[in-house]
This record gives structure tokens, sequence and C-alpha cells, in this order.
């Protein structure tokens, strides 16, 4: 299987908005996902990629090979939007088959609905294939539509938020899928998502972006523990974020903030903006026992409700925000006015 994709200083003007300068490399058989808030220009970048937008300048290669002037078609790579996209005259079988016949297959009948088969077998819907895609669940249209992608047997498979038009049942079941099918297949994947569980999930790594740019590259963790700007540390929610001056001292920052002292192990000098996700933050009535670094007290300002955790605003003379299960809020039997000590390792504290 091919499909190692080198993208280099791709621009494309479209009307008011322009992607910018983009570089990329994706390694053969990665499960890479590109994350950004609407209107960043994911799917500009994708369909650009796939050949529906010629790029202005820079240049696309699939294993070593210039793509970027070729037609979709004679690119060998297949791509799923997430409103399925599903012929409604067609059966699923024929739904299916479609991609092979379009590509000129040479396949006989009977190896092509063999080939149908196997690969609806794959995906749980051989069963629906004589049903026409007016009958069928969101699920079971995605499903679909994925299998008439990957029967072609791509070099690289494209993605366009496949599971947002789902409900979360149906997502957590195709997310599964997702990552099985790529197991089997170890096809080359580019997945648009403003889902971050989707990327923490499935990717091997993600790109953030927005307006037109490429913001950071890395490992999901990676990323979301060591924002490389404000812009990326606020998209993935890393809400503390402080301003301060650092110094170095014995292989560790110090950060003055606000009165207070935080260390990190990130290196630092001057003026930086230092980052803690606030599931890193450990909090209890009573004076903890660590070896982390960074203790303080403070004063429970705020408390809000979230759908399976509970956010609590902890003012230690910097305003931490701090994430917590339900059970754990109740157990520690916390409220608004609750003193409390939070601690968190210096490990845990990125300089920006």
């Amino acid at each position: 299987m091919m499909g190692m994709i080198e993208i280099s200083d791709i621009s494309k003007s479209l009307g008011n908005f322009e992607l910018e300068c983009i570089n990329l490399r994706i390694e053969k058989g990665e499960y890479f996902c590109i994350l950004g808030p609407t209107g960043s220009g994911k799917t500009i970048l994708l369909e650009t990629i796939a050949g529906i937008n010629e790029p202005d300048i820079g240049s696309i290669l699939i294993d070593n090979y210039d793509v970027s002037s070729l037609l979709p078609k004679d690119r060998n790579i297949s791509m799923v939007y997430q409103d399925f996209m599903l012929f409604p005259n067609m059966d699923i079988r024929a739904n299916i088959g479609f991609g092979l016949r379009f590509n000129g297959s040479k396949l006989a009948r009977s190896e092509l609905n063999e080939k149908v088969e196997e690969t609806a077998r794959m995906l749980g819907i051989d069963h629906l294939l004589d049903r026409h895609p007016s009958t069928l669940s969101g699920g079971e249209k995605q499903r679909s539509a994925i299998a008439r992608a990957i029967i072609t047997e791509p070099d690289l498979l494209l993605l366009d938020e496949p599971l947002s038009a789902l409900d979360a049942g149906t997502k957590d079941r195709l997310r599964q899928e997702l990552r099985r099918i790529h197991q089997l297949k170890g096809t080359t994947t580019i997945h648009v998502t403003h889902s971050f569980e989707e990327a923490f999930n499935l990717a091997d790594r993600i790109a953030i972006m927005n307006e037109g740019k490429i913001h950071q590259v890395g490992t999901p963790d990676e990323v979301f523990r060591k924002p490389n700007s404000t812009f990326v540390a606020d998209f993935v929610g890393v809400e503390n974020l402080f301003h301060g001056k650092a110094v170095m001292k014995d292989d560790l920052s110090e950060i003055k903030v606000n009165g207070l002292i935080i260390t990190s192990t990130s290196p630092g000098d001057g003026d930086v903006v230092v980052s803690i996700r606030p599931e890193d933050i450990l909090i209890s009535k009573v004076p903890i026992d660590s070896s982390a670094r960074n203790s303080f007290s403070g004063v429970v300002s705020e408390v809000i409700r979230m759908k399976s955790t509970i956010k609590l605003l902890i003012d230690t003379g910097l305003l931490f925000r701090v994430v917590l299960t339900k059970r754990a809020y109740d157990d520690m039997e916390l409220s608004q006015g609750s003193k409390v000590h939070l601690t968190f390792k210096a490990s845990a504290t990125h300089i920006i």
C-alpha cells in the first residue's frame, strides 16, 4: 500500500479566503487529523489535495510523484463527506461498486459483486446491499459511503467531518469502525474534524489550522499539552494561560505571575505565556503531600456544572480553572467559597 504525502508551499485563493503556504508531510499508513474552527480552511485543503481545487502555487506529491495538476480521478484518492453523498437512485450494492466501475475496473461482474460483499461485511452492512439510501439510518449511510471509498484501495483516504451528522452513540460506534478498518487496511488517511475526541482516539498526529494556515503539527498529546501559541492553547482548551516573567534556575524555569512563582520544566527567559491544562491540576481540602513543585491555596470562586464534569474557578491570587469528575466533587463536599489546596507538576506547565 502506497501513500506518503508531501504538501509543499500550497497556496490557494478562493474569493476572500486564502490557503497560505501549507506545508505538511504525512507518512505512509498514517492516520492524520486536521482540526480547526469553522472557516479555518480544513475542507478547502482537503479538496485541494483531492484535486477538486488546483493550487495557485506549490506542489502535492504522493510517493514522490507530483499529482498537483492531475484530475481527481487520476490521483487514486477516495473522499468521504459528512453528508454521505450516496446516489439515491441506486441500491447500496451499486453505490459501493460505483467506485470500481468509475475507475475502469476490468473485474467480471461476479468478481465485482464478491468484492462489494466482502467490503460490506467489513463494515457490517452486507445485509443492506439491496436497500436504497432513503431507507437507511445516518450511520448505515455513512458506512456505505466509507465502503464505496475504500473498495478501490486508494493510496489516500480523505474524510471530511465524516461523523459530524451522526448521533452520539452512532459516532462512537463508527469511530471504532474507522480505527479497526485503518488497522486492517493501513490506508494513509487524512481526517478533517472539529472533535478533539475523534482526534485523540484515531490520530497518529494532528495539525491545528486557522485562517488558512497550519499553526502546529504533532502527536495529540504534544499539541494538547504543549501548544506552541496562545491560539492553539485556547483552541484545545488549555484555559489556564498566564502572562509572566521567567528566569532559569537549575534547569527549571521560574515564572513570576501576579506575585506567585510557577515552576516549569519548559525553558523560558523574559516575558512568556505559561499554560496548564485544567485536568492536570490536583485539588484537595487539605495540603497535598506531593513531589509536585507547584502548590497553592485558594478559594472556590465559581462552580460550573458541565455534561459529565465539574469546572471550578479557584482564586489563589491567580484564577485557576480545574476540572473534576462529578463524583470527586461530591466526595470532597465542595461548594462556592470552599477553601482548597491545588498542586500540579512542573512537567504539566508549558511555556509558550
